[in-house]
């Protein structure tokens, strides 16, 4: 079983500040959505 795990995708693999600037944004606002999932789901457990 040989998986080739180097990107086909040469386009991806140059360092693009503007891209990881965006793609760490977008971490951060999704890591507060499940932060606060998670607040509302331990309020309903806790009641």
């Amino acid at each position: 079983m040989s998986e080739n795990l180097s990107s086909n995708n040469i386009e991806n693999d140059d360092f693009n500040p503007v891209n990881e600037d965006r793609d760490y944004k977008d971490l951060i606002n999704r890591l507060n959505e499940i932060k606060s999932t998670i607040a509302s789901i331990e309020k309903t457990i806790f009641q």
